[in-house]
């Protein structure tokens, strides 16, 4: 009787205050906290990927929206300066192109150079390169747009090509957003893999401890009580495991930022995080311990139904 009056005072007392003590395990000591750090870090590092690819396609399209090339395609050069000069007297002068110039042929020749292969020596301007046309509409270059410039051109330049530049993106912005999916399926694995971990510590934990669960019930203790145990214990894991993978997801996050800002591509140097995006990567270890506590709490509750 004297452990009995012993264990019902502690439990009065755990109950009351959630105090996770009634359990013998110290907190800290099994891989519950190490599992969810690993699963948290690497959700921080999928969810900053995908919130970077997004950001990474919007400012890309941000800047081709309006954008048009148009290409003078003859291999006279003669022939292709006056079409050049035709064309780019009327795109000035339509009412929807904000802007238009002809990118240099300096900068044509920089820009096919090294996949010719040539040498100091050759003659570059000899070769038939197109001329280019950098166009800037005052809106997007929507189909109509386009078969109006189309139509003010072909006059100009019958052989010349006119293309958004966005359509150039396409296939990449399709390849961004199947990888946008991809981060977010494996987001939605890595919750499922944590819900998996915290049920069955859950109920390893209710294994070890049911001779005592029995007697706290025959005490007058209440399944909800005994699930407030557990739960805070769930918790205390749940917070430590959440900071260190934050931790380690944010150190991993730094580290590939520097290695693919090295690259000093344009589409690259879009893929930044900005402030609401670390909003989201800050609230994942919260969603972590939440998601913990909630499926041990129901997970406690089911068995305990089954069991008593």
């Amino acid at each position: 009787m004297g452990f009995l009056s012993a264990l019902l005072q502690r439990w009065r007392g755990s109950a009351a205050t959630g105090d996770p003590r009634l359990l013998p395990e110290a907190q800290l000591t099994g891989p519950m906290p190490w599992v969810i750090a690993i699963m948290i870090a690497m959700t921080v590092v999928a969810a900053a990927s995908g919130l970077a690819l997004r950001n990474a396609a919007s400012t890309a399209s941000a800047d081709l929206e309006g954008g048009v090339t148009v290409q003078i395609v003859t291999a006279a050069p003669a022939e292709r300066l006056r079409q050049s000069a035709g064309v780019l007297k009327a795109l000035r002068a339509a009412p929807e192109v904000a802007e238009a110039r002809q990118v240099a042929q300096e900068e044509l020749n920089n820009l096919v150079e090294p996949w010719l292969g040539t040498r100091p020596g050759d003659d570059v301007e000899a070769l038939p390169i197109p001329a280019l046309i950098d166009v800037r509409l005052k809106g997007a270059a929507t189909p109509s747009r386009l078969a109006a410039l189309r139509a003010i051109i072909v006059p100009e330049a019958p052989s010349a090509r006119v293309d958004a530049q966005a359509g150039w993106l396409a296939p990449v912005f399709a390849a961004i957003g199947a990888m946008q999916w991809m981060a977010g399926g494996l987001i939605a694995l890595l919750a499922f893999a944590t819900i998996s971990a915290v049920l069955l510590a859950s109920r390893n934990a209710l294994g070890n401890h049911r001779e005592t669960i029995e007697i706290v019930h025959m005490l007058g203790g209440t399944d909800r009580q005994i699930a407030r145990v557990f739960q805070r214990s769930m918790a205390f894991d749940a917070a430590a495991g959440g900071l260190a993978g934050l931790l380690l997801g944010i150190v991993t996050i730094v580290a590939l930022s520097r290695q693919f800002a090295g690259l000093g591509s344009g589409m690259v140097a879009g893929a930044v995080l900005r402030w609401p995006d670390w909003i989201v990567i800050a609230a994942i270890p919260l969603a972590g311990v939440g998601l913990a506590v909630l499926t041990a709490r129901l997970t406690v509750l089911a068995a305990l139904r089954r069991m008593l």
